[in-house]
Order: C-alpha cells, then structure tokens, then sequence
C-alpha cells in the first residue's frame, strides 16, 4: 500500500510566519508585491496601538483578482513566476496580527477580503479563514490597499525603537527601495514610497519619501587636504553584466559598487555598522542578502567597499534572508566571477594610491600624536617631576632609587605585568617575588592571592582610610594588619605572612635630600 506524506497546514503557516523576526520584514514584502504590481507610488502608514501596530499599506499598482487574492493568503501557492515574492512565503508576516483586511481593484472590479485573528488562531492549532466579497466599479484607479491590525511587532516596532531615520535606512539596505536595478538599464519602474508615522512613535517630520533607487555618493578621486585625505576619496566602478557559464548551464552577473572612506560612507544610508555593512553583496532582485567578503584579498579592507552582485539565478531562503544554494554549481561559479572581477578592482592604480594615501594620513596623525603626547609627559615631568602611573613606571622609579644609592641593592629580573605577581626582583642578592603597584591600595584591589608575595613595591601607600577598611574588614577571609612601621603587612590566612612594603617615593626622596648643615 502506497502513502502519501502529510503537511500540517497549520504548523507550516506559523513556522513560515514565525520565520520572518524582524518586523519591518513588513516593509520589504510590501513594496515588493507593489512593484510586482506594477505601482508607481506606495504609502505606508504605521500608528502605535496598546497592543501591536496598525500598518496601512496603499499602492497605485494593477489590484489583485480573485486567484492573486487567494495567492496572497495562501501558502507556496503563488502565480508569480519571474518577480520577486515567487514563493508567497512573504506576504504570511501578515499572519502576526489580529486582522487582516485587503482592498484592491482591478478590471473594474473591487474585492475585499477579511481574515480575523490569523495570529491567535494560528497559536491555537486552528486554519484561520478570510471572507471575501465582490463588487462592480467604474474602470479605471486601480489599485490595493492592505491594513493590519495589532502587527505582533516584538522590538522592531516599538516607539523608542521605530524612526524615520531607521526605517530610510532599512528601507535602502534591505528592500526594493534600494535597487541598484537603475544603473544597468533605463527598464526600471521609478516607484515613490512615502511612509508617515504617529507622532508616539517619531514627531521629528511630517513623512519620509524616498524612492526605489540606491544612488552611490559624488566620485572623488583626488585626496583631500586635511589630517583624514582619504576619508572622502571615492571611486565608482560601472555596472558590469558579465555572462557566466557552468555545469548545464548559463547565469549572468550584474555588477555595480564603489569604493570610498568613512565620509564616504557615512552618506549612504547604511542599516547598523559598517563593518555588518559594507562589502561585497550577493543580491536576488536587486535586494542585497548576503555578503561574500572574502572575495577581498585584503585583510580588513572590505569595509572600503561596496559592491552589489545581482544574479537571479540565487535561490533564497523563505524569509529572504540567507541563500539557500550554495552548493549548487551556478553559486559556485558566480562566486569565483566575483572573486575574479574584485581581483581586478584591488589592482586598479587608483585603489593602490587610495591605500597609499590612507597609510601616509595615519603616519602623520601618528607623528602628531606622539609630539602632543611628548609635550605633555615632559610638561608633566617638569612642573610635577617623576610620577609614575602604572606598574612598568613604578619599577623604572625603584631601579632609579637603586642606582642613585650605593647602599641599596635592588634589580628588576623579570617583570609580567599581566601575571598575579608582577615581578621578581633581586634584593641583596637573594630573588624574591614582588606585586607593583601605583599605589598600596592596588595590592588589595586586584583580589588575587597574597601566600607568594614576599615584596609590595609602590610609589605610595595611597589612600590610608582604604587600607584601614582592608585591616578591619579582612581580605578574602584572612587578616589583614598595616604595618607600615616596621616596613609591612602582615596577613593571616591560616599561616601568618609578612609582605614587605617598598615605597619608591619615599626612597628617591630620601636619595635625593642634601645633607644636614653640621
């Protein structure tokens, strides 16, 4: 007997839903079923509510009919062929909500459908349901609108989180809205997207507008004449559609990138850091996805570049985040193209002397910075004299005191600054083993062992009212006594110690004193 396998309709409708973390996921399927649409113009309304987010979403594209309707709720069951949401896997983001309610025209006829409670249906093991209904209108103003109510947002949607600023830069790093589509045709559908947002969730405008197109910063070949010369230095490199052969088949590779400094950068619209940003992006539809950084030869250089590998050819996974055929040997082959046409780009003349110039700006910021620094620690050393303020500093002072007295013999034979017991010194002679500090405070502060410290070299004892809290409250269950008198501590922890107490102050002072008028 054969059998089928099953699907669980309902676990796979919250799996792909629960798929999509990041809310503004929304967005980006938003504007790529608008385009797909054939729209010109979206609007995108976002309100904060006490339990979620209501979206609006409204584009002048050609509307749904009845099956695209059905598509759009249904699961991998799409009409879309060559577009970008081929899968309908996107659009079930929608599903995180308490209601979804679609209004579109098309053909000059209007339909409406309704689907309550999707989320809290979809938790409780039940197949949520839309009613749909239809209705005769004039021809002409197509169009859809979608609203969701109560989105299940998580953080993304927060009011201290959500900003037309963060939503530009979303907008231009993650969606259609920044295509690089532009640069290798005239075929391009501009579409204008305008967002507006409540005045909970951000006062600082009235809307954000933008459009679907990523527009690389002003070329600027030439350095700049201030302490950072490359930091506006920048160079496009046109797009390239480059044909591509492999096993059993043919792909094409569009590429287009820049490369460009900080100031550069810093006017592109990045989503987060620029070294998770900048490099070399693999892209489905003109939307980048992953980035391929190793097909930089130079070690950390990626973050000067931008580069946006377009092939449609990739296969991505149901949320759009990852590429899912990498194995595959269409993936493969695009990846050596890419690792190739950079080769080219990190040999090109300009992108040398870029590297040249950055190297000779940090050299010279190096230079100034040592002369600054110079001039203070001799500052300080005249008006304040030798004060040391760290462990190395402390040790130059004792050995300073060493060879200013004929009487005192004390040498430095090994020093880890890094170890529990810093250093180990020779004192008549005889190896013993010493913590340095600044101060006498510090032996105490850095919490560690005290069984195998025989000497505590300081410049000074520090503050002496945090030495008397160490000797009535004990250290690490041990006593402790300050017994600077008779030249030490004594701890006892179990057996009793004596840690010698070397203030080198005390000892350059004592050097350096003339001598008594007779």
């Amino acid at each position: 007997m054969k059998k089928s396998p099953k699907v669980n309709e309902v676990n796979e409708f919250l799996e792909i839903a629960s798929d999509f973390e990041d809310p503004l996921e929304v967005l980006r399927e938003s504007l790529s079923n608008a385009y797909d649409a054939g729209a010109t113009e979206v609007d995108i309304t976002i309100r904060s509510r006490p339990n979620g987010s209501d979206i609006v979403i409204e584009d002048d594209g050609h509307g749904m009919n009845e099956r695209d309707i059905e598509s759009f709720f249904d699961l991998g069951n799409s009409r879309k062929t060559d577009s970008i949401g081929y899968k309908g896997h996107g659009t079930k983001i929608f599903y995180k909500s308490d209601r979804i309610e679609v209004t579109t025209v098309h053909d000059g006829t209007s339909y409406r459908a309704v689907m309550d409670d999707p989320w809290r249906k979809l938790n409780r093991k039940e197949l949520p349901e839309y009613e749909m209904t239809a209705e005769s209108v004039r021809r002409g103003n197509p169009g859809t609108k979608i609203k969701i109510t109560n989105f299940r947002s998580g953080h993304g949607f927060d009011a201290e989180e959500l900003t037309y600023n963060k939503i530009h830069h979303y907008l231009k790093w993650k969606t259609i809205a920044g295509s690089t589509a532009h640069y290798f045709g005239d075929d391009q559908r501009e579409m204008e997207i305008t967002v507006n947002l409540d005045d909970e969730i951000d006062n600082t405008c009235d809307e954000l507008t933008t459009t679907n197109r990523l527009e690389f910063p002003d070329e600027q070949l030439e350095p700049g004449n201030n302490e950072y010369p490359a930091k506006r230095m920048c160079k496009h490199y046109p797009a390239r559609e480059i044909d591509i052969e492999y096993e059993n088949g043919q792909t094409t590779l569009q590429i287009v990138g820049m490369v460009g400094g900080k100031d550069t950068r810093n006017e592109l619209p990045t989503y987060g850091r620029h070294s998770a940003q900048f490099g070399i992006w693999f892209a489905k539809d003109h939307i980048k996805v992953e980035r391929l950084n190793e097909a930089i030869s130079h070690d950390n250089e990626f973050i000067h570049f931008f580069f946006v590998a377009n092939c449609q050819d990739i296969e991505l996974s149901a949320n759009r985040e990852t590429i899912r055929n990498k194995a595959s040997p269409v993936y493969q082959a695009l990846e050596q193209e890419v690792e190739y046409y950079l080769s080219k780009v990190t040999q090109d003349p300009w992108f040398k002397e870029y590297l040249q110039i950055r190297k000779e700006g940090e050299h010279r910021r190096r230079s100034a910075s040592q002369r600054s620094s110079l001039k203070d620690r001799r500052e300080r050393i005249e008006s304040d004299g030798f004060q040391p303020s760290n462990k190395a500093e402390v040790l130059l002072g004792l050995e300073r005191a060493s060879n200013q007295s004929g009487s005192l013999s004390l040498t430095v034979e090994d020093f880890d600054p890094e170890a529990d017991v810093h250093a180990i010194i020779r004192q008549d002679g005889a190896l013993r083993n010493a913590a340095v500090h600044p101060n006498l405070t510090g032996l105490f502060e850095d919490e560690v062992p005290l069984e195998n410290t025989e000497v505590a070299v300081c410049w000074n004892q520090g503050d002496p009212a945090e030495l008397q809290e160490y000797e009535r409250n004990g250290y690490f269950g041990g006593e402790v006594s300050i017994q600077l008198d008779n030249g030490g501590i004594r701890y006892q922890n179990g057996d009793s110690h004596f840690i010698e107490v070397i203030q080198v102050e005390d000892l350059l002072q004592t050097k350096s004193a003339p001598p008594a008028d007779d």
